[in-house]
């Protein structure tokens, strides 16, 4: 099987071996207590892999670092807010980073678009009735937000007002450009 005809799995274990092999892992290797005691919260955008954390000065070890669609909490309870809070009662986390960017695919996201392509792959109407009968309302549940300023503030509002975050946290919101890495503060949380 030549390199071309690998299964992005197969490309992925090839590689895998000879990086073990080589012990090129040895550069990465630090503890799972994040040596800056911060908690970060940034978009799952392509375009921030190296450089969101390069533009922080942060490096393996420094940071927890949890990423979504948006970089958004959508839900008081949900896995978002439930990994903030191990970071800051297990990890001792001090400070938490909101990190949204400009040019979001988040930012003005059509529903309607996204759902239309679900049923293309082959997701039935009657799926997507049932989950709207179910209280979930699809199209609400997968909005993105019109501005990225007011969802970083949104997000910042429910980690601060959260009952089981405590007051001594300092909350930041932030706003990269995802070609510089420029930073723009939205809430200085000190």
């Amino acid at each position: 099987m030549s390199f071309n005809n690998l299964s992005r799995l197969d490309e992925i274990l090839l590689y895998n071996k000879k990086f073990v092999a080589n012990e090129d892992y040895k550069e990465f290797e630090s503890t799972k207590n994040p040596n800056k005691k911060m908690v970060i919260l940034s978009c799952m955008d392509t375009r921030l892999t190296e450089l969101l954390p390069k533009a922080l000065n942060i490096k393996n070890g420094d940071a927890k670092i949890i990423k979504n669609a948006g970089a958004t909490v959508m839900h008081p309870f949900g896995s978002i807010i439930r990994s903030i809070i191990v970071a800051v009662y297990e990890f001792d986390a001090k400070d938490i980073m909101v990190i949204g960017h400009h040019g979001c695919g988040m930012s003005n996201l059509d529903t309607d678009s996204l759902i239309n392509k679900m049923v293309e792959r082959g997701i039935s109407t009657n799926t997507i009735s049932t989950i709207n009968n179910c209280g979930i309302e699809i199209n609400k549940w997968l909005h993105g937000f019109e501005s990225v300023e007011d969802s970083i503030r949104e997000s910042v509002s429910l980690i601060k007002n959260h009952p089981l975050i405590p007051k001594d946290i300092n909350i930041h919101g932030l706003i990269i450009d995802p070609y510089t890495g420029n930073l723009e503060v939205v809430i200085n949380g000190n």
